[in-house]
């Protein structure tokens, strides 16, 4: 295996994580646990499915900046030689990542104490608003991966 396969196998793996992971959710868990959990049991799952899959989506964004600028070097005679569509992918990967740290750093700690004084209301909303943002995300990283796979010629 030459040194770019490992690098674009890891990146492949990386955005399946991250962004399969988020379609599970959306998709899957997230109607599952509406129409079987009440509110405070709801929100303590998602409490804990944030905290195993945001341990991988850590790993994820270490790995695909790593990867990516690892496979732009080796392919690209400097970054500006690029086609639009890597630098495209490479501003999108920068806007999930801020969508990502703002879920993590001020919005779980917030749902987290929500359900630590019990405040059901106020950790309904918090998950709205993560519910949002992963949605958002989720729409992002199926554009990247489209983008990804169609390779324009811009």
């Amino acid at each position: 295996m030459t040194a770019f396969a490992a690098l674009y196998s890891l990146h492949v793996l990386a955005a399946v994580i991250w962004v399969g992971g988020m379609f599970f959710a959306w998709m899957v868990v997230r109607p599952a646990a509406v129409s079987a959990l009440q509110a405070p049991q709801r929100l303590k799952l998602w409490a804990d499915v944030f905290r195993r899959f945001f341990r991988w989506v850590w790993v994820t964004v270490l790995v695909l900046p790593i990867s990516g600028i690892g496979m732009w070097h080796m392919r690209f005679d400097g970054l500006e030689a690029a086609p639009r569509y890597v630098h495209i992918m490479a501003g999108m990967f920068l806007v999930m990542l801020a969508l990502f740290l703002r879920i993590q750093l001020l919005q779980l700690p917030q749902l987290n104490r929500a359900i630590t004084e019990q405040n059901w209301p106020e950790g309904g909303a918090t998950l709205g608003q993560i519910r949002t943002l992963v949605g958002i995300n989720l729409l992002l990283g199926l554009a990247v991966v489209a983008l990804a796979s169609a390779r324009p010629l811009f």
